[in-house]
């Protein structure tokens, strides 16, 4: 990684297809790392988190080491649910809906790709989000 909030391509190879695979989106530069967006709404954020740097997501997360996370919008009752697991989940201190997952190891890729699709749903227009 050479700036800080790169994502290891691993990592983005991964979520890329998923991501552009949903009608209308796009990938930009953030502030930080990687965000798809539908229209000008991001469903998801894909950094590494420097701890010194990027207070809020540190704090989330419990953790003083370098992350590399995704955030992501999911509805009330899954949040729930995905919280009660406690790691790799976090509830972000902004957004209602908005979720951070840290990314190991053993990354259940299914799971992440049913949540950005969710996340998604919630994001897009209602004609674009019937489509999937």
């Amino acid at each position: 990684m050479t700036e800080r909030g790169d994502v290891p391509p691993e990592i983005l190879d991964r979520l890329r297809p998923v991501c552009l695979g949903l009608p209308e989106t796009y990938e930009e530069p953030a502030w930080v790392g990687v965000r798809w967006r539908i229209r000008q709404r991001t469903f998801a954020h894909v950094l590494t988190v420097d701890p010194d740097h990027h207070l809020a997501y540190a704090r989330a997360t419990a953790s003083d080491d370098p992350l590399c996370l995704i955030t992501f919008r999911s509805p009330g009752d899954e949040i729930k649910g995905l919280l009660a697991g406690g790691h790799p989940f976090y509830k972000a201190d902004w957004g209602g809906n908005v979720v951070i997952m840290v990314f190991e190891a053993d990354v259940d890729w299914d799971e992440v790709a049913e949540l950005l699709t969710e996340s998604y749903r919630l994001m897009a227009p209602k004609k674009l989000a019937a489509q999937i």
